[in-house]
């Protein structure tokens, strides 16, 4: 039984993005991606919108959070597919606070992809709102500010509920713990995965990207398979899942062929991509024609996966073109990304891997070379030539990318995020849009709700008909005009009164915490003195009293103004002496005086000649009755404190530390304190900047996807029993299911599941073990089938007393019933009449793929020819140039959408030898 349900992501939804899919197969729950939403959508401006609407339109994710919440703990397994934040952005969070626990599996560099896209999505968040987990000293200070002065508080129009942002210490968490595996390698799984086998292959579109293969021993293979592109790269092979046949053209890999259940997106079904060299051509054009108008390009980008293929081609044009215009990377993580690439060239492809051989090869020049070579030592010792990107330059913030280049000086800026809602980009795009001759150029077209997505819709909007984004054309820039009111957040200090406020309330709250703990760790000493007693006294309570009223005396203790006490009470408050303060005015780290609280204690009798005084008469002295603790013991001897052990070895450990160890520690810690300085108090404050547009802007689609062609091309290739349809709007998914529809051979069980809907495929199963005797064994007849052997057999179950398994026996000759002759009453028996006896039923294990008869017919001498949809024309017509009547000495083998197998053609030689290798291809097992 497999059960898919869509939690993010589904068919026939205008949310496409993010994307993540609970998959149950059996009792196994299979988190299929973990992507995150963009936390700051763009709120509508009108004076029409009310707070609902807002609210509404934000935190469209609520749904989608709150089902991955609840499901989180009870996930058995995770599998990650690419390293961006639509399929891996919300892993940390859910890691850390929803109990996602369960064994994740990637690649390595979706592993640290994924890392650094989380990374630089969660500082940008952090620096542009609250997200709810800071501390609220800020905002009472703010508050009591703003009383002060008589303003109204800023607010930053966001409730902090719903915002799942983790920090940089839960990323790395998270991360940490995911294995990576290489692709094509098998992983059989363990534990409550028991049975189940992964497989990663190839899917293009990112570094790492992965088509994840499940095979399971009730519910078969599966495969899912999402944003994949068979094309291939500047720095990307394309998709394993397409390879090219000897024979021409294209088909689907062997091992990911029919596959029991198919998932994958039709997201692009209804999308006719322009050629690679016409969007190129577009792109590096109006780079070249801005930058020579002493202008400027504003190309918002991704931090970790698409860039690097924009970083490739801007490298090779700067290269090509010898320009001297300066490549600006406006991001936290670019360098640490980068390095990264660099140490992974094995997983590269494209173009760079060539251009990687081609500068490490010898050659002419070689003192040149040399020289060369040594120049980039630091990049060749990383292993990657072809990733030296010469004319880029980083810069964490706008700031420092101003101190650096005139706001004037032409250049081409490529900031993070790419959706534009926080960060950098949306922080450059304020100023650079009131300029007029800039050009903002786009290369994907952002996420529902974003400003990326808005300026992507007025760009096509403006186009014509025919030159729209998904027909094929490359379409041309556009004027903005206008005005556009966007809101800005920001992280400011604060200053004045505020900044004392907050003081203030930080020294008020530290003096609290110092008290609370200060109290806390006297109640501790007590409780700790308290338990150290009663443990050691707790069996000589008795013997104990015994021995202060025999030394004592039964009638020779008077209290003043105190009762002696009847049994030992359990006091608190005892020094290192045992001696009891009754928890009165104890010598605390607060300044307190301690007290005695005394006993005045009469001796009578015969006691003069202890106590004399020079006038003879005796004196009465305050004594307190002291009984001392006895050991306890056991069996084996003394109790061992273990903790006094402890605290013995650890100050031996310290008194064994040099002092010049000690010193280096010291300086340690001092040093580390300095390099991560304390961040000053501020808060989020968000204005409305009223934008007066006046730059260019244009669109060239470089998301690195498969387009309607394609995916209409693949996926009756692959030619899946069920298909689930996933990450789709409402006209893409039918155009996909009127697709497969059309065609014979493709399955008709496709579902396109809603957001939190659930679909089950299969039924439910139910397994039983049976033992087979060995003379069942030795009569069974084995059929070899690929890398089984099948077998018929029929037996009678019996039970044993000395086994709880059942066992399955041959059946006995005596109960097999004897057919005698038939005879009729009219005419009696007939001449040469003989029982009937039943035909033995064949039956042939298999599934018949015509590439693999074609390739076994030639082998064996006859020609084979694809000339249809499930149609293999063997014989002399398949010869090139054969002539009209070689029909006669033809075969066509024909396969049917229910299993079957058609084998038309005149009784010849040929005739027989295709049957034969059908045959062949299967288990033929004999009742």
């Amino acid at each position: 039984m497999i059960t898919f349900t869509p939690l993010s992501g589904a068919a026939h939804s205008s949310q496409t993005t993010p994307l993540a899919y609970l998959l149950k197969v059996d009792d196994v729950q299979i988190l299929l991606d973990c992507g995150s939403p963009d936390w700051c959508p763009e709120r509508p401006s009108s004076s029409a919108v009310t707070e609902e609407d807002i609210a509404e339109s934000s935190y469209h994710w609520e749904q989608y959070c709150n089902a991955l919440r609840e499901c989180a703990p009870n996930v058995d397994l995770v599998l990650l597919s690419h390293g961006d934040l639509a399929h891996s952005g919300l892993y940390p969070y859910a890691y850390s606070h929803w109990g996602l626990r369960a064994p994740a599996y990637t690649t390595l560099p979706v592993q640290a992809m994924a890392r650094i896209a989380a990374t630089e999505d969660i500082e940008g968040v952090r620096e542009s709102e609250d997200v709810g987990d800071n501390s609220d000293f800020m905002e009472d200070a703010e508050e009591d500010a703003n009383q002060l002065e008589g303003t109204e508080q800023v607010q930053n129009g966001r409730s902090k509920s719903g915002k799942y942002v983790a920090n940089l210490q839960e990323v790395h968490d998270a991360f940490d713990t995911v294995t990576v595996l290489r692709y094509s390698q098998p992983c059989h799984l363990q534990g409550t995965c028991q049975g189940l086998t992964i497989i990663p292959y190839n899917a293009g579109h990112t570094l790492g990207g992965t088509i994840w293969k499940i095979r399971s021993p009730t519910a078969g293979t599966l495969l899912y398979a999402t944003d994949i592109n068979h094309t291939r790269e500047r720095h990307l092979d394309g998709s394993i899942l397409m390879r090219h046949a000897d024979v021409g053209g294209s088909v689907v890999l062997e091992n990911l062929q029919r596959p029991d259940l198919l998932i994958t997106d039709a997201d692009r079904t209804n999308v006719i991509t322009a050629t690679r060299k016409d969007r190129d051509a577009a792109l590096l054009d109006c780079v070249s024609a801005t930058l020579s108008s002493r202008n400027s390009i504003l190309m918002p980008c991704d931090s970790s996966t698409r860039v690097l293929e924009l970083l490739v081609l801007l490298d090779q044009h700067w290269s090509f073109s010898r320009l001297k215009y300066p490549i600006c990377l406006l991001s936290r993580t670019g360098e640490e990304m980068l390095t990264f690439v660099r140490s992974m060239m094995e997983w590269l492809g494209g173009t760079i891997s060539k251009e990687d051989v081609g500068n490490t090869g010898g050659g002419k020049g070689g003192k040149g070379n040399k020289r060369k070579r040594d120049d980039d030592n630091d990049d060749e010792a990383m292993g990657a030539l072809a990733l030296r990107f010469k004319h880029l330059e980083f810069f964490n913030t706008p700031a420092a990318l101003l101190q650096s280049h005139s706001p004037k000086d032409p250049k081409l800026i490529l900031a993070v995020p790419a959706s534009l809602s926080h960060g950098p980009s949306r922080a450059l795009f304020a100023d650079f849009a009131e300029v007029t001759g800039n050009v903002i150029l786009l290369t994907g077209r952002g996420e529902e709700g974003t400003l990326s997505r808005v300026l992507f819709e007025r760009w096509n909007d403006s186009q014509r008909e025919e030159a729209k984004w998904d027909r094929g054309k490359i379409g041309s820039n556009v004027m903005l005009d206008g005005t556009m009111v966007i809101q800005m957040s920001e992280k400011v200090p604060l200053q004045g009164t505020e900044l004392e406020i907050y003081l203030q309330r930080q020294q008020a709250a530290k003096d609290k915490a110092a008290a609370q703990k200060a109290a806390l760790e006297r109640s501790q000493r007590l409780l700790e003195a308290d338990e150290d007693e009663s443990e050691n006294d707790s069996e000589s309570d008795s013997d104990d009293e015994d021995e202060v009223e025999r030394t004592l005396g039964e009638d020779g203790v008077e209290m003043e103004g105190v009762e002696r006490p009847k049994s030992r009470r359990k006091t608190k408050g005892r020094d290192a002496n045992g001696a009891d303060w009754g928890g009165l005015g104890l010598d605390t780290d607060d300044g307190l005086t301690k007290q005695m609280l005394s006993y005045d204690i009469y001796l009578k009798g015969n006691v003069s000649k202890f106590f004399k005084t020079a006038e003879g008469q005796s004196q009465r002295f305050r004594m307190f009755p002291y009984v001392e603790k006895k050991r306890k013991v056991d069996e084996y001897g003394e109790t061992i404190d273990v903790d006094m052990w402890l605290r013995k070895g650890k100050a031996l450990e310290e008194d064994t530390e040099s002092e010049e160890m000690k010193e280096m520690k010291r300086l340690k810690a001092e040093e580390e304190a300095k390099k991560a300085p304390s961040e000053p108090p501020s808060k989020f404050v968000t204005t409305e900047r009223e934008v007066q547009l006046a730059c260019r802007l244009l669109f060239v689609d470089l998301e690195g996807l498969n387009n309607g062609r394609a995916v209409k091309t693949i996926v009756p290739q692959i030619n899946p029993r069920k298909m689930i349809v996933i990450h789709a709007p409402p006209t893409a998914t039918n155009a996909l299911v009127e697709s497969c529809a059309s065609i014979r051979t493709m399955t008709k069980d496709i579902f396109t599941p809603k957001q939190g809907e659930s679909v089950q495929i299969g039924q439910h199963t139910n397994s039983f073990p049976i033992s087979l005797t060995d003379e069942l064994l030795s009569s069974i007849k084995m059929s070899r089938f690929e890398d089984n052997e099948v077998g018929f057999i029929t037996g009678r179950i019996a039970s044993l007393a000395t086994s709880t398994i059942p066992v399955l026996e041959p059946h006995s000759s005596a109960a097999v019933p004897v057919q005698r002759p038939v005879l009729n009453p009219q005419r009696g028996p007939m001449l040469g009449s003989r029982p009937k006896a039943n035909l033995p039923q064949s039956t042939m294990i298999g599934e018949l793929k015509l590439t693999a008869l074609k390739a076994r017919l030639a082998t064996v001498g006859v020609q084979a020819e694809l000339v249809g949809e499930g149609v293999l024309l063997c014989g002399a017509v398949a010869k090139r140039g054969a002539p009209s009547d070689a029909l006669e000495d033809s075969v066509s083998v024909k396969k049917t959408a229910r299993g079957k197998v058609e084998l038309e053609g005149p009784v010849s030689d040929v005739y027989y030898t295709v049957r034969r290798e059908i045959y062949n291809l299967h288990a033929l097992v004999a009742a």
